[in-house]
Order: C-alpha cells, then sequence, then structure tokens
C-alpha cells in the first residue's frame, strides 16, 4: 500500500482529500461536513471528472433506505417492534432524526446533502454505490452496552433533551456537525470524556468502514474508488487502509456487528426482585393474614398508580390507562413480559396509527408537541413512560414491603 499525490490532480475541494493505492486500486476519501453546501458541491465536482468507477458512503442499509423513502416507518409492524424490544432504539432514531429536521430547519441545509449528491450522481453515471457505514441501531446498541449503566440514564436523556428542547439548536453544535457527523455531535459532550463511549461512536466505525471496502470494494475489483465518509472519520478510516487488513475481513465485520450480551446481573435481578418481593408477601402472611394482605394492596396500587400516571402523561387513551393500572402490579412480577408492552400494545389497539401518522412522523418528532399529537410517536411514549412508572413502582412497593415486614418484627 502507497500514499499517492493523485489528489493533487483532482478538483480543489473544501473538505480534505486523501488517496491510497492498495493493488492495482486507488482510493481516493473525501472529509465532508454533513451540513455544507459546499460539500454536497465536491462530490458533484470530483464524480463528474469521470476519475471514479464505484462510490462509497458513510451510509448503512437503514439510513440509505430511509433517504430514499422518507415514510419508511410507515412500513414497520409497530407490534413488532414492541414485541422484539426494539422500541427504545426507534425512539433513539427518531429522537436523531428530530434533530436532524431542527438543524435543517434553522440552518436552511438538510444534514447528509453530500451523501444525497452521491446517491443521486452515483445512479445518474450509473456507478456501484457500496455502502460501508454500520448500521446505526447496532451503533446505538453497542453504545449503551458499552457504557457504564449508571451513565446510560444521562446519556439517553440527555440526547432526547437535547431534540426535544424548543431552543434553537446552539451554533456550536452545527459548527461539530461540519467536522463530524450527526452521532458525533449529539453524543460529542460525553464522547470527549468517555472511552467507553468514544469506542463504539468513532473508533470501531472507522475500522467497520475500513473492512466493508475490503469486502465490497477489494482491491482489483474496481480502478479508482471514491469514498465520502465525515471528516471526523478520514484520518482514522485511511489509517486502517494504510495497515495491512486481514485477510478475512468478514469475520472481524461480523464481530463489530454483534451486540453485547447484557450483563448476567441484569438477567438475574429482575427474577431476584420477584422472588424477594413474593417472599415477603409469603412471611407477612405467615405473620398475619391482614399485614398479607395490605402488602399485596400496596403492592397493587403503587405499581398501577403510578404505571397509570405515567400513561396519562402521555395522554393515553382511557382504556389504556385502566389497563395498565391492572396489568402493571402482574406484569411487575414477570420479568418475561413488561407493562409498557401491555400499555403499547392497548394503545395500537384503541388508537391504530393512520396513514398520515406516518408521513408525518418525521416532522411531527421536530417539535415537542408532535411526538404527542402523533399516534406513532405517542405510542413510543406511552411504552417508554409506562416502563418507567412501573419500574418505579416496583422499587418504591418493594421497600415498601421490607419497611413494613421489618418494622413489624422490630
Amino acid at each position: 500500500m502507497s500514499l499517492t499525490d493523485t489528489a493533487s490532480t483532482l478538483p480543489a475541494t473544501s473538505g480534505p482529500l486523501k488517496t491510497f493505492t492498495i493493488g492495482d486500486t486507488r482510493y481516493t476519501l473525501l472529509g465532508t461536513a454533513h451540513v455544507s453546501a459546499e460539500s454536497a458541491d465536491d462530490v458533484r465536482k470530483l464524480m463528474d471528472t469521470g476519475e471514479f468507477d464505484a462510490v462509497a458512503i458513510e451510509l448503512c442499509d437503514a439510513r440509505h433506505h430511509s433517504m430514499a423513502n422518507p415514510d419508511a416507518m410507515g412500513e414497520q409492524d409497530l407490534f413488532q417492534v414492541f414485541k422484539q424490544g426494539k422500541a427504545g432504539m426507534v425512539a433513539a432514531s427518531l429522537a436523531l432524526g428530530a434533530f436532524q429536521q431542527r438543524i435543517a430547519e434553522q440552518s436552511g441545509i438538510q444534514p447528509g446533502a453530500e451523501m444525497r449528491a452521491a446517491v443521486d450522481e452515483a445512479k445518474r453515471l450509473d456507478l456501484p454505490l457500496v455502502l460501508i457505514d454500520r448500521d446505526v441501531g447496532i451503533t446505538l446498541k453497542r453504545i449503551y452496552r458499552n457504557v457504564p449503566w449508571w451513565q446510560r440514564f444521562s446519556l439517553f436523556s440527555g440526547l432526547l433533551g437535547s431534540v426535544l428542547s424548543r431552543q434553537n439548536v446552539a451554533q456550536e453544535e452545527i459548527e461539530k456537525l461540519k467536522e463530524g457527523d450527526m452521532l458525533e455531535a449529539t453524543f460529542s459532550e460525553f464522547a470527549a470524556e468517555s472511552e467507553a463511549l468514544y469506542t463504539p461512536l468513532i473508533r470501531e466505525r472507522d475500522r467497520y468502514m475500513a473492512l466493508r471496502l475490503a469486502e465490497d470494494a477489494p482491491p482489483g475489483r474496481y480502478q479508482h474508488v471514491l469514498v465520502i465518509l465525515g471528516a471526523g472519520h478520514l484520518k482514522g478510516t485511511g489509517e486502517h487502509l494504510e495497515a495491512p487488513l486481514p485477510d478475512s475481513p468478514t469475520t472481524e465485520r461480523e464481530s463489530l456487528e454483534a451486540s453485547p450480551p447484557p450483563s448476567k446481573l441484569w438477567k438475574i435481578l429482575p427474577w431476584a426482585i420477584t422472588a424477594l418481593v413474593l417472599i415477603g408477601f409469603a412471611i407477612g402472611f405467615s405473620r398475619n393474614t391482614e399485614l398479607g394482605w395490605q402488602l399485596v394492596l400496596e403492592w397493587f396500587l403503587i405499581n398501577g398508580v403510578l404505571s397509570a400516571a405515567a400513561t396519562i402523561a402521555a395522554l393515553a387513551h382511557p382504556v389504556t390507562v385502566i389497563a395498565t393500572f391492572f396489568a402493571a402490579p402482574l406484569t411487575s412480577l414477570n420479568p418475561t413480559i413488561g407493562a409498557g408492552f401491555v400499555a403499547a400494545g392497548v394503545e395500537l389497539f384503541m388508537r391504530k396509527p393512520k396513514v398520515r401518522d406516518f408521513s408525518t412522523l418525521r416532522h411531527d418528532v421536530a417539535h415537542l408537541k408532535g411526538w404527542w399529537k402523533n399516534r406513532v410517536s405517542r405510542t413510543l411514549l406511552v411504552f417508554m413512560l409506562a416502563t418507567l412508572g412501573s419500574a418505579a413502582g416496583t422499587w418504591i412497593a418493594g421497600f415498601r414491603i421490607a419497611g413494613a415486614l421489618f418494622g413489624s418484627a422490630a
């Protein structure tokens, strides 16, 4: 592999250019700004030279599909989203989309314009298009698994809070987008101070994109590949291309796509809590029947009221509120099903989203009121808030039971 000066023969660009030669193939990396009309012009200018016979871009299949079909969310079965435990990831993706929409409204530039230009130009010139970035859902999962548990709440509450804010996006955040990408700008406050966050967010994706190039545009397949990626990834991805890549990049690439398994503690904890609560009931009844029924009633009321109140905050249907009130105390004793799943299922039955809810979803979630106005996003709120309400109820009621038992023993 050698670093060549081929970039000097190409038109001048606003973003940095680096060209590598590996075997019989040259790879020209263009570092772009994701909120910049100039970067989109750079892409068109380079592709018009006729120098390239393939183009690779920093997009995954999901984001490419979303770009080509903005209403792609409408193709998803919401019930399956909740059943498969993907509600949190969908909500996070919507929040990122809301942030992107607000950037577009404020700056007048649609983030990712250079990627759209690359897709359009590749189609016009009939060039192969290679998608090299890792799926955004996998990246979010690996971020979630990699950061310490005490940082997760502040991380995602900060994400949701920033994108739902009524205030304009700070100019500093827009400037960060000119250096990196949407994920980097959103989590930049945490990434700078957290190696656990920086690794899946930046370092892994640099490696992943180099591996995808080795798989889908290996040396010898094309003569000259234009690689379009955020300027923040140029250095890292280039370093991986300079170093010898593995003979079998697929194995390593698949390892970077795997979702890390949850900690054994988090698998055991729900069952341990259930066992402790049931033991508490048994101890209460063994001491005094009245005490036993008091503990059961408190468990039922605390869980039911907090979960139902949470669905009211989400403006859920009255039937959903009632169903959640009765379901939460029972689901809290069954780790295989959650109150949020029941609440979302009832809400979907009572208020099935309409076509217009899907068609306006991206615009609605860009504004705070829109999350409650749109039936799709409101169902996600019902799920998340009911889940939080049930979790709070479980801990509060659990401590109440422990207090009652130890207090009576004293």
